[in-house]
């Protein structure tokens, strides 16, 4: 189960914490995000800006059993 906090935490995720979800090997830097929504999936969406300027969307997934959170980018 996914308790309210964690749902709160999960759809206001700053970008630091969405950067740390993704593969350190593909790690970039974000600047902003901004939650979207949930997929079909039941990945949370994010829409964000990188260093650069370019924009890209991050999609995190979230395991209640090990509580952890993992992120790829679109």
């Amino acid at each position: 189960m996914i308790t309210a906090d964690k749902l709160t935490l999960l759809t206001n995720m700053p970008a630091v914490m969405l950067e740390m979800s993704l593969p350190a090997k593909k790690r970039p830097q974000l600047k902003t995000a901004r939650f979207l929504g949930l997929t079909n999936a039941y990945e949370f969406c994010y829409a964000v800006t990188l260093a650069d300027g370019s924009e890209d969307k991050v999609f995190v997934g979230y395991d209640p059993t090990l509580d952890k959170v993992f992120g790829k980018m679109s």
